[in-house]
């Protein structure tokens, strides 16, 4: 199954979302792993996020906080969506110029996509046109937003906020677009079973995004790199578009940025820097030494 690499891909819809957490539990810190590339001159941090967590976890700490509060600039995955793009895209890229749902699935698939729509409080007639890859992120937010996991306790946001409380700038390594286009590239065959698995998993769902957060709140890369690369196993078109693919570009835009003295903060989804092909990998290969300093 896919869906525990979904909840990492998550970061584009966590960032168009400014809600609110229901409820206050107890704080408890968290200690997740941090990277570092320098040369005489310039100093890049890498940073894994988990798009959904619960409110209480306190991670911006530690040598998390020395790096961040040293650094120049935040540079994310992408920065934040506005609802006027959000529109723009939905009308560009996840109207589907195919066959309708119900012309593409058999009926007792379509029986239990319809139905995971109308538990999310979507009208499967007016989702009728929608891509399955826009319905199966919509579907997992929506599940994990009953589960009471939010975006606005994901590492993005609060990031984002603490840079823009003091004036720190953000860039994005992708737009919007190219996020969202990654997913509508995909084979109409990935397309649907993505959507399939999906909803076959939203029971799951919460422990899914709550064993991945765990691995990242005690900084075990090696086990969020096993979830990451078990999941991906039965999909290797998702896996090189979506992770192997996006990790090169990164890799060639690290490089290059090392030309440029400065501090920057790197902040991309933890499954970029865990298991096979991960980021450091791709930049090792560079001819680079990255270094664990959380």
């Amino acid at each position: 199954m896919v869906t525990r690499w979904l909840l990492l891909l998550l970061a584009m819809l966590a960032l168009s979302s400014c809600d609110k957490p229901l409820f206050a539990p107890a704080p408890r810190d968290a200690h997740p792993a941090l990277w570092v590339v320098r040369d005489a001159d310039t100093t890049i941090y890498l940073f894994g996020t988990v798009h959904v967590l619960e409110p209480g976890i306190r991670w911006l700490n530690g040598d998390v906080r020395k790096a961040f509060d040293a650094s120049d600039q935040l540079v994310l995955e992408i920065t934040g969506v506005s609802g006027a793009q959000m529109s723009r895209i939905v009308a560009t890229l996840a109207l589907d110029k195919g066959p309708r749902l119900s012309q593409r699935f058999p009926p007792a698939e379509l029986a239990k996509i319809r139905a995971a729509i109308e538990q999310g409080g979507g009208n499967p007639e007016i989702t009728d046109r929608l891509a399955p890859w826009y319905l199966a992120l919509n579907l997992s937010v929506e599940a994990l937003d009953r589960a009471r996991l939010k975006p606005a306790a994901g590492v993005e946001s609060v990031l984002t906020g603490d840079a823009g409380a003091h004036g720190k700038p953000v860039a994005g390594l992708e737009t919007a677009e190219q996020q969202f286009g990654y997913f509508a590239g995909l084979s109409q065959p990935a397309q649907d079973a993505l959507l399939v698995r999906t909803v076959d998993r939203i029971p799951q769902l919460p422990a899914d995004a709550r064993a991945a957060a765990e691995a990242w709140s005690r900084g075990d890369a090696d086990k969020l790199g096993a979830l990451v690369n078990a999941e991906l196993k039965d999909s290797p078109e998702l896996a090189e578009k979506l992770l192997h693919a996006r990790n090169r570009r990164w890799a060639d835009w690290i490089k290059a940025r090392m030309a440029t003295p400065g501090r920057i903060f790197v902040a991309v989804g933890a499954g970029h820097l865990a298991g096979a092909g991960s980021l450091q990998q791709e930049l090792a290969a560079r001819g680079f030494k990255v270094t664990r300093i959380q």
